[in-house]
């Protein structure tokens, strides 16, 4: 039988709890039960469940206020929640109040606190197994990184959200994730995966009925089809958004529609109606307390003022953009806005500050990059092409001001990205660990433009509140920021019209054409390098861009110079595409080509590098021209192989290029795969491959000529056999094919006879190559994977690779190379170093002998040459003459060339 006080106990408080429904607040229910006589000792009992209630009425109240755009309202909901869920001990409640605190934070821009609620949520969701609040916490985790640009760390959070939604189930969950994977891709400009994301995203929304889902969906799918250039579709996604946010009262989705329309519209070069748009999305934003999305729709404003010509106006939203996403940390989009800056101002004419600030916008690039590291190589490589725009932009400038040291910097740091983006953890040195260099005067404008900005913003703030309202501290501060701004009504004109301003400009002015940067330090060494070397030696670098290309020579003598070449950069790639056809085509009248593109690359050069008796190249190529063998390039007279040694270097910073290795030690391994009929999968490619019956004369011939030679041949071609004798030889010389792996440079590879494929990531990471000088790759297309003319990247990479693994220099093809012309070329350079000369020096002699037909200088004639195509079975040219570039061009040297 029941106690009579505990059964009116329990009346009592279900009739309190009924109560408690019907009103808005529990607080009276908590009054109740305190003044309940002691003998209804479950009244006590109770207090904590009707404590919970009150908690979680808290939350759900707090995800209405979010959902109608109040995000202070819900925050201070949360909060409450939060201290009631911590004071009953309620440990899976406090998780959920951390999580949705963190995503008030979030909201409001606040990236950096939004992280520490949602690492806190996370540990308590793992402490009490709650696997939907662990997913739903990753997934936070990875939106709020995501928008610091930190890509790679948002992906890992993501998928491992996504891994638990699938695992228990959820949906909704599930949808949301794969939405927010999309978004992570579209910043890394992977958009065609991103649109994958987004219709899987879609479809679950739709399954679900969740209206505001299927509306985050269809605005996302808006972002990507405006950054692949179909606007007007992404205009019909964008206005589906807009309606279905205005159907819910999303507001926050209602501004973000709304701004997205509005980039649409700027892209079809209506710039007035996306004004319009982007002036609602900013009112929207500001409404709510939105920073983030108010920052955008500043940048956004800018940029379609400075396309109307209204550079004051333009300028004003940038620095209010810039002084928000510096607050809030977003780091992608500062560089891009302080991009913007240095773009309108070059278009104003002012080259100093236009170089200040895309100076910075490449520092907030570097950052972000340091963070890529671990993604797929696709991954990081599509980021690079999001930005490498700014960097040749900086270094289109500082040429134009003659700042030519600073310029061969940057163009470094842009290669190492490029490596980077592509390889994982290339090696920097301390010119490119640092970064964009800074001169002081430099460094001292930056941080006068961003005190004027934040004092700008303080003013701001300060008449927002009211002068009655203030503090008799702040109406002195108030008054000091008036004068300080009197007459000056944008934030830019106040700093460009300081004095301390156009002082600074003044001095870098005149410092600049000292060049006095700490990168001449770097430079003295390198020109101390080139001295040292045994021929006289010049390093080129060249650099395309869209209205000219810029070469930039540097000797062991004198300052760099700089030769600015009237070609646009569309022509010359058009350009390397026909040489390069032609190269691969024996019968081809080559020379025309070879001399346009010699008229472009070296005769604006001729008198220097005559002047300094230049013999040798050292050439740091960009872009395209990555895949241009410099030595077939003919002057009207010569090839450029009969008068110069070359090598290719990923950059000076990069290539120990004049470590001179022990000649007197040199031992030869030579192995080929003569059988080798093999099909290899590798990255989900498939590479089929044939016999080369002349690798194996090419190594017999070898092992007769060349002292200390041993022979790897077929089956005896396997990686056991090789990696044991890899430590014992100075020279690998693998006769073998080889393929580079479009978008995994790091998964290229060569064929063993065996038929194993050995990747180039296995080569940097296990083999032994510390005391090989050279390494060389006597195949097909071993230095280039596909046929589209590229970036060139791979070129770099593969050289990267072997000698990360410790070899000093590499030799690879550029195409599919004639097996007879291959046994050739490869005796006639063993022959040459065997006199003593350096490996640039015995390509060079074994070329020329080519060329000439006199093997005089690399031992003596081969006997006669007999040609035959393997498709017709014929001679492929009259008289069966190696002279064509087919024959001796393909394979160029990387890397150190003593």
């Amino acid at each position: 039988m029941r106690h009579p006080a505990k059964l009116l106990g329990l009346t009592l408080l279900a009739g309190l709890l009924t109560l408690s429904l019907q009103r808005p607040g529990l607080s009276g229910v908590v009054e109740t039960l305190e003044t309940l006589p002691p003998s209804v000792h479950l009244a006590q009992d109770f207090r904590g469940i009707a404590r919970k209630a009150e908690a979680d009425r808290l939350l759900s109240q707090g995800l209405e206020q979010q959902n109608r755009s109040q995000y202070l309202q819900a925050l201070q909901s949360w909060e409450q929640a939060l201290a009631i869920y911590r004071d009953i001990q309620n440990r899976r409640g406090e998780g959920r109040a951390l999580g949705h605190l963190g995503n008030a934070y979030h909201n409001l821009g606040d990236y950096r606190r939004a992280i520490e609620f949602y690492e806190q949520s996370l540990a308590i969701a793992r402490e009490v197994s709650d696997r939907g609040a662990e997913g739903a916490a990753l997934g936070n985790l990875g939106n709020a990184y995501r928008n610091l640009g930190d890509y790679r760390r948002a992906i890992e959070f993501h998928e491992q959200s996504l891994e638990i939604a699938r695992e228990i189930g959820d949906r909704g969950a599930e949808g949301a994730v794969l939405g927010n994977l999309g978004l992570a891709y579209n910043n890394l400009g992977e958009y065609r995966r991103a649109i994958e994301f987004q219709e899987q995203h879609l479809e679950i929304a739709r399954e679900l009925g969740n209206r505001g889902r299927e509306g985050v969906a269809l605005g996302n799918l808006g972002l990507a089809y405006n950054n692949l250039g179909e606007y007007r579709r992404a205009i019909e996604f964008h206005e589906q958004r807009l309606a279905i946010a205005r159907e819910i009262g999303d507001r926050s989705g209602e501004g973000t529609a709304l701004g997205n329309l509005g980039i649409a519209y700027y892209r079809l070069g209506e710039y007035r109606r996306a004004i319009e748009f982007y002036e609602q999305t900013l009112s929207l934003f500001r409404e709510i307390g939105d920073r983030g999305g108010e920052g955008r729709a500043l940048g956004s404003l800018g940029l379609a003022y400075r396309n109307l010509e209204q550079y004051d106006l333009a300028i004003d939203f940038y620095s209010q953009a810039l002084s928000i996403f510096s607050a809030l940390g977003s780091r992608a989009e500062a560089g891009i806005t302080l991009s913007n800056l240095g773009n309108l101002l070059n278009d104003q004419d002012q080259p100093e500050l236009a170089i200040v600030f895309l100076k910075s916008s490449v520092d907030v690039r570097e950052s972000i990059r340091g963070g890529l590291q671990g993604l797929d190589t696709s991954l990081q490589q599509s980021f690079t092409d999001t930005v490498a725009g700014t960097y040749r932009t900086l270094a289109d400038l500082l040429l134009q001001q003659n700042r030519i040291l600073e310029a061969q910097r940057v163009l470094d740091l842009l290669k190492v990205q490029e490596l980077d983006d592509s390889l994982r953890g290339v090696r920097s040195t301390d010119s490119t660990t640092s970064g964009v260099a800074f001169w002081q005067v430099e460094s001292d404008l930056l941080a006068l433009y961003q005190q004027v900005i934040t004092d700008a913003d303080e003013l701001a703030q300060l008449q927002a509140a009211g002068y009655d309202s203030l503090s008799p501290e702040q109406q002195q501060r108030l008054a000091t920021l008036r004068q300080r701004s009197t007459d000056v009504q944008r934030r830019f004109t106040a700093f460009l019209d300081l004095p301390e301003v156009r002082s600074l400009l003044a001095q870098i002015r005149q410092e600049t054409a000292g060049q006095n940067l700490a990168i001449e330090t770097q430079h003295r060494a390198l020109q101390n390098n080139l001295r040292a070397l045994p021929q006289k030696t010049a390093l080129l670098y060249p650099l395309i861009l869209s209205d000219r290309l810029e070469l930039v020579l540097v000797t062991a003598d004198g300052p760099p110079l700089r030769y600015p070449i009237a070609v646009k950069g569309e022509e010359l790639n058009r350009a390397i595409v026909a040489f390069g056809q032609a190269l691969k085509d024996p019968s081809s009248d080559i020379q025309p080509l070879a001399q346009q593109l010699y008229s472009w690359l070296v005769a604006p050069l001729e008198p220097q590098l005559e002047q300094a008796g230049i013999e040798s190249l050292l050439y740091a190529p960009d872009g395209a021209l990555r895949y241009l063998p410099l030595a077939a390039l003919h002057d009207g007279e010569q090839y450029l192989a009969q008068r110069f040694s070359l090598s290719h270097i990923t950059a000076a910073s990069l290539t120990n290029f004049d470590q001179v290795p022990n000649a007197s030690r040199r031992r030869l391994l030579a192995a080929a795969c003569a059988e080798c009929s093999f099909t290899i999968t590798v990255g989900g490619a498939t590479f089929p491959f044939g016999d080369l019956p002349y690798s194996e004369t090419e190594v017999k011939a070898l092992a007769e000529q060349v002292p200390n030679t041993s022979v790897l041949l077929n089956e005896g071609f396997n990686r056991s056999e090789l990696e044991n004798r890899l430590g014992s030889y100075s020279i690998i010389h693998l006769a073998t094919h080889g393929a580079v792996v479009e978008n995994q440079p790091s998964q290229s590879f060569v064929v063993l006879g065996s038929g194993e494929a050995v990747t180039l990531e296995t080569i940097r990471q296990s083999w032994s190559l510390s005391h090989t000088e050279l390494v060389v790759l006597s195949a097909c297309e071993t230095a280039v994977g596909s046929p589209q003319l590229g970036s060139g990247v791979e070129i770099l990479g593969l050289g990267y690779q072997i000698q990360e693994a410790g070899a000093l220099g590499v030799l690879a093809s550029l195409w599919k190379v004639s097996d007879q012309g291959t046994q050739v070329l490869m005796s006639a350079f063993y022959d040459a170093l065997g006199q003593g000369m350096t490996k640039a020096e015995a390509l060079q002699a074994a070329q020329q002998a080519l060329i000439t037909g006199d093997f005089s200088a690399v031992g003596g004639q081969r006997g006669t040459i007999e040609l035959i195509s393997s498709q017709t079975g014929q001679p492929p040219v009259a008289g069966g003459s190696l002279a064509h570039p087919y024959y001796w061009a393909p394979f160029i040297l990387i890397g150190n060339g003593l």
